[in-house]
């Protein structure tokens, strides 16, 4: 193949055609759509798996990686913890006693979910927690609620409260729920509201005590791990004879992380649709190209260039101008992640969202992904007028022409 007739040739075809003004804006029109569909799907890629992200990594504080349950008895026993500790020093347990609960202020109320811990061994596997107790050391009937309650019922450090319990006193003929008068101390804020309106912590001793639990029993054991995928699979043979289970944040959490891998991957195909659009435009340039240059191709199959070289010609034409488009597509999509990143562009309620700053995190399978997709869907809009240039009839086109 003669390399340096095809590479002219492509020159010159690339260059603005001031005859067919339209051959040369349609092909600037399908760089253009290359290059604005994969900056919006780079863009949007990284916003998707930043948004899965900080949403994890909230879902991990307040509900932990992995949680060990009583499963064919009402509690756990104090004995695992410590076969636990003792079997896996990689792993930081927290042991729990959890109670539905009603607290009061005043004449304001709000339901919550109550859970008694010990305080050193929470704080080391829950940072929000250890944020909002910092170095204090908590009494035995002293609260950390959530901000949403703070708020609600106007809480002030050293505040008396008075929590209602789901369990049940007999009093006379009647039954009167447990209450207990708790001082508040501080607030946590996770960044999610429905869990800044529903947790309270309280020490693990204040519930044995007054939900009548025996001290060397817990309603279940937080496990934080890093590898909590691998880690649950080593922990359950491990725990096959304790009577117990164990669950991992993802099948807490399951149908709302498999719902955004759901949104992501229809997002991905609407997006390419872009690319795909836009190819149309490389594919009609290049028709244009071939029915306007019919007398030179013909001229050059008749002079001896071969049929490979008159494809080669418009097949790199088309990846000139699709790969181009992808390159200042990529530069775009970059640029366009930094700047939202550096700069409040968008600023997003922080109750709902979880944080006020747009998450953006480009997954490099995603990035090859995008490049990859995009590659084949222009080199196929450029293999079919390609293939359209070397059928045309010589003898024909010079005839008539």
């Amino acid at each position: 193949m003669n390399k340096k007739l095809v590479n002219f040739i492509v020159k010159k075809y690339l260059r603005f055609d001031k005859k067919n003004p339209f051959i040369s804006v349609s092909a600037i029109l399908a760089f253009i759509g290359v290059a604005i569909g994969v900056m919006v799907l780079i863009i949007s890629m990284a916003i998707m798996n930043g948004t899965a992200k900080e949403f994890e990594s909230k879902l991990f504080t307040m509900n932990y990686p992995l949680s060990i349950y009583p499963k064919y008895q009402n509690s756990v026993d104090k004995t695992l913890l410590e076969k636990l500790e003792k079997n896996f020093p990689n792993l930081k347990f927290s042991p729990y006693i959890s109670s539905q609960a009603i607290i009061q202020n005043g004449d304001k109320m709000s339901g919550a979910v109550i859970f008694g811990v010990i305080q050193e061994k929470e704080a080391e596997i829950n940072s929000i927690y250890k944020e909002a107790i910092e170095k204090d050391k908590l009494k035995k009937y002293d609260l950390v609620v959530g901000q949403g309650i703070r708020d609600e019922l106007m809480l002030f450090t050293g505040d008396k409260v008075t929590l209602y319990f789901t369990s049940l006193n007999p009093s006379g003929f009647s039954m009167m729920p447990k209450m207990k008068r708790f001082t508040y101390e501080s607030a946590f804020s996770s960044g999610l509201h429905a869990y800044d309106k529903a947790y309270i912590y309280t020490s693990i001793e204040a519930l044995q005590t007054i939900l009548k639990k025996d001290s060397n029993s817990y309603d279940g054991i937080h496990v934080y791990s890093n590898d909590a995928f691998k880690d649950i699979e080593f922990l359950r043979k491990n725990l096959i004879e304790d009577g117990v289970g164990i669950i991992g944040w993802w099948q807490q959490n399951g149908n709302f992380f498999a719902a955004m891998e759901m949104e992501k991957k229809a997002l991905f195909i609407v997006l390419m649709l872009i690319i795909l659009v836009a190819s149309l435009n490389i594919i009609s340039s290049l028709l244009m190209t071939v029915m306007s240059r019919r007398k030179e191709i013909a001229l050059l199959l008749s002079m001896g260039a071969s049929s490979k070289e008159i494809k080669s010609i418009f097949l790199r034409l088309g990846t000139i101008i699709g790969f181009s488009g992808i390159l200042v597509g990529i530069a775009l999509g970059f640029s366009g992640m930094w700047i939202l990143d550096t700069f409040e562009v968008i600023s997003l309620p922080a109750d709902v969202y979880g944080t006020s700053k747009l998450p953006l995190d480009l997954d490099t399978l995603d990035f090859i992904s995008i490049v990859i997709g995009a590659a084949i869907i222009v080199i196929l809009s450029s293999y079919y007028p390609a293939k359209k240039a070397t059928n045309i009839d010589v003898i024909d086109v010079l005839r008539n022409e």
